[in-house]
């Protein structure tokens, strides 16, 4: 998306769309459907209406050149997350990385390979500055 600043904010329910789409790459609203009721049962019509809804807001693009209409991401996942976290970040923690992450690492349990990964990209990023 061009201008992260106007781009659409996904709901949670657009969300767990996304993360379908993200998984699969490319679906029809039945395969969506199907992934979404194995998890939770959900509906075939609310699931057209949100990929409805998503394609009007610019979130996936649909191809019409089928008969199944196939629907896939605008945007890769890490864009995506990407956006959310500087919304949050802005939102929730006045721009600050530091309250972002301290309530980050208390609200969930951080494993030892997760804490590994961050100590690396911390590093990286201390080189980058230097």
């Amino acid at each position: 998306m061009s201008n992260k600043k106007n781009a659409p904010r996904p709901t949670a329910a657009e969300l767990d769309i996304l993360r379908v789409l993200w998984q699969l790459g490319t679906a029809t609203v039945r395969q969506v459907h199907e992934v979404l009721n194995a998890e939770r049962p959900c509906g075939y019509t609310t699931v057209l209406k949100f990929m409805q809804i998503m394609t009007a807001k610019g979130l996936v693009i649909r191809d019409e050149s089928q008969r199944s209409h196939v629907y896939k991401p605008r945007e890769p996942a890490e864009n995506t997350q990407r956006q959310l976290v500087a919304d949050l970040l802005e939102r929730v923690c006045e721009g600050s990385a530091e309250k972002l992450m301290m309530h980050a690492f208390s609200a969930t349990k951080v494993s030892r390979e997760e804490l590994t990964r961050i100590r690396k990209l911390l590093g990286n990023m201390e080189r980058q500055e230097s």
